[in-house]
């Protein structure tokens, strides 16, 4: 398997904030394939910077990729049709700025928000058709742009919309786009799937890009994830995407108080061993891949 891989530059940041320029030259001399950012982070720069960042990577031979979480103000599942049409503009708007940037891959909560600001009492289809009626329109501009827009299937405490496989398979189907594909995180699916491997296979073709994370959200290789079953799942559904891993181990900040970091996991470690960390999990993971052809 020769799939790229990737990092997100938060592993080392306490803020979503962060100078991008450092990550692609850090991520580069680690050997990685594959930076990502936030997206909310390219509407505080400029257009000029954008395409520097862009091509600052490019030069580097990295492949920049891009994540985020919509905001409440932007919950494209909202009963009311006003915070709809805000989403809509929105993740249109964060398209637009990634495709004159060259890029292929929007991911994360994009069909709702992050975290869930409300739940449903029951059936949440009223949710889901607000939702698939919403992506149809950003996926039009996705098309245009020629990004790829991945929808990230996450655990319950998170988001109730889409938390399996086979729940973000039916949407995809519902929403009827080739634009429109899953982000699938192997730190979401070991919750909430029975099988990773088997819920890998179950949604072959609608895969668009692939996060991965130990259970306790340290680096790959640092905790007991089912590596290989991860792997021939993969494989089996002939992904040859992205692979970008998402770990957490510090805490503070907005980065430690959103992603619920209530103890250190570096053990006070400095950039140097972050550094360490991430070129241990690059190989290990790159190993993996290697096994199996």
């Amino acid at each position: 398997m020769n799939n790229k891989v990737g990092i997100y530059y938060a592993f080392w940041e306490q803020e979503w904030s962060a100078d991008y320029f450092k990550y692609v030259e850090k991520v580069s001399r680690l050997g990685f394939d594959v930076l990502e950012v936030a997206a909310g982070g390219l509407e505080d720069m400029t257009a000029p910077q954008r395409r520097d960042l862009a091509k600052a990577a490019a030069d580097a031979g990295i492949e920049l990729t891009y994540c985020i979480g919509l905001p409440a103000r932007y919950d494209m599942a909202s009963p009311d049709a006003a915070v709809r049409a805000c989403g809509i503009e929105y993740a249109k708007k964060l398209l637009g700025m990634i495709g004159d940037m060259g890029g292929k891959i929007l991911g994360g909560i994009i069909y709702s928000c992050w975290p869930a600001t409300s739940f449903p009492q029951g059936d949440k289809r009223p949710w889901w058709d607000r939702s698939v009626a919403s992506v149809r329109e950003v996926a039009k501009t996705a098309g245009d742009e020629g990004v790829t827009y991945c929808l990230e299937i996450v655990n319950r405490f998170e988001q109730f919309l889409l938390n399996t496989a086979r729940e973000g398979v039916a949407f995809a189907q519902d929403v009827g786009s080739p634009n429109v594909k899953l982000l699938l995180d192997a730190f979401h699916m070991n919750i909430e799937e029975d099988f990773i491997g088997n819920a890998i296979r179950s949604a072959k073709g609608y895969i668009g890009h692939f996060h991965i994370g130990e259970a306790n959200r340290k680096a790959p290789g640092r905790g007991h994830m089912p590596w290989d079953d991860i792997m021939d799942g993969l494989r089996d559904a002939e992904y040859a995407g992205r692979i970008v891993m998402e770990p957490f181990i510090r805490m503070g900040g907005q980065v430690g108080q959103d992603i619920k970091m209530w103890h250190d996991l570096s053990d006070n470690g400095d950039d140097a061993y972050m550094d360490g960390e991430a070129a241990f999990a690059l190989n290990f993971i790159r190993g993996k891949l290697a096994e199996r052809g």
